[in-house]
């Protein structure tokens, strides 16, 4: 049972995180520039980046980040060359801010919607996944397009925030910026929001140490809408961000999950996925409704250099009817977008070779960070 909600949380004042099939008014990127993200293999990436673009920019506005005068120079040759711009110019905009890497879904603002469909954002701490020493300029983002877009925006803190359960602990460090990446979250729009206690719970990664499942979980609550969390375990070998869920199960539907799922018993993923999809089996909507889970197959292990890169269909975006899914030449590719064609039969499903991309560790939904449509 929970306490009063605090007045000026973004819950208390009627916003919610949108379903990411709601409509859109742009998706956030980053232009690419951290070579050590594809070390040895960063070439190829920003043509990757050119076209999704292209396909974005026809479902939505596309806002562009790019470190400066120099790289938006770059950015535009290489979309020239591409053949997206100057076609689609009126549909993309550029932000000359310095960003360390380009994953958006984690860096980037979370952005909420109201009743009467005002458009607000929250800013959640960025850490560079409690690995990496550079994410100062990463976490600035958020501030920065809440001004460029005029909109308001919640920062998200570690204490309870009158959202707390009677007699729950106090939370170590109170009132400091809570971290929380996009990527380890998935939600219907309708009060429910899939994570893993791999990326949220752990004591090991140092995201918000001190804070309970219930404390983290009324955070989730007054800030996105949240009315019931659901927890998988973990996430998939060689993801290095240490269980975000777009790689393993996504919301298409207000009780439909695309869950990803390993054939192969020799597979280390089999173990995983199979105790995921058991769980999302037992799990219910707000009233208390089963969930439709529908199995996602794994491409085949895809290795460079000898490291194993985590390669999945689930992590797909979706930007107003349209869906782009990340393919690894390989035999599993045909099926997986036949499941997500007849998963989300009114949306045009759109292949992105990312052989290469995912080599960052990231795919098409890690780098993207979509903005609703206001009204």
């Amino acid at each position: 049972m929970k306490t009063r909600i605090a007045a000026d949380t973004p819950a208390a004042l009627g916003y919610r995180m949108p379903a990411e099939w709601e409509p859109q008014r742009a998706t956030w990127l980053a232009w690419p520039h951290n070579r050590t993200d594809w070390p040895g293999k960063f070439e190829p990436i920003p043509y990757v980046y050119a076209e999704i673009v292209r396909h974005l920019a026809r479902a939505a506005r596309v806002e562009l980040i790019v470190n400066d005068s120099g790289a938006e120079a770059r950015a535009r040759n290489i979309l020239t060359n591409a053949n997206v711009l100057p076609t689609l110019q009126p549909r993309i905009g550029f932000h000359q801010w310095a960003t360390n890497r380009g994953w958006l879904r984690d860096s980037g603002p979370i952005f909420v919607r109201d009743k009467a469909g005002s458009v607000a954002l929250t800013n959640w701490k960025f850490n560079a996944w409690a690995k990496y020493k550079d994410w100062q300029l990463d976490n600035a983002l958020p501030e920065k397009i809440a001004r460029q877009r005029g909109c308001k925006s919640f920062e998200a803190t570690a204490d309870a925030g009158g959202y707390a359960a009677k007699d729950a602990a106090p939370v170590a460090d109170a009132g400091r910026q809570m971290v929380l990446e996009g990527g380890s979250i998935d939600v219907n729009g309708r009060g429910l929001l899939l994570t893993t206690e791999e990326c949220l719970l752990s004591t090991v990664q140092q995201r918000n140490p001190g804070m309970t499942r219930e404390q983290i979980e009324a955070a989730l609550g007054r800030m996105l809408g949240v009315k019931k969390v659901l927890w998988l375990e973990r996430g998939i070998v060689g993801d290095d961000t240490h269980g975000h869920v777009d790689d393993i199960a996504r919301f298409v539907g207000p009780r439909t999950v695309l869950a990803a799922s390993e054939a192969d018993p020799e597979d280390p993923n089999h173990a995983i996925l199979k105790e995921n999809l058991k769980r999302l089996k037992k799990m219910t909507d707000t009233a208390g409704r089963a969930l439709e889970v529908i199995s996602l197959p794994m491409p085949s292990p895809v290795v460079f250099k000898g490291q194993r890169v985590p390669a999945s269909y689930a992590n797909f975006y979706i930007s107003n009817r349209t869906v782009l899914v990340p393919t690894f030449d390989d035999a599993n590719d045909l099926k997986a977008l036949n499941i997500i064609q007849q998963a989300m039969p009114k949306h045009s499903i759109v292949p992105i070779y990312c052989g290469d991309l995912i080599w960052g560790l990231g795919a098409i939904h890690c780098m993207t960070q979509q903005e609703p449509a206001e009204g």
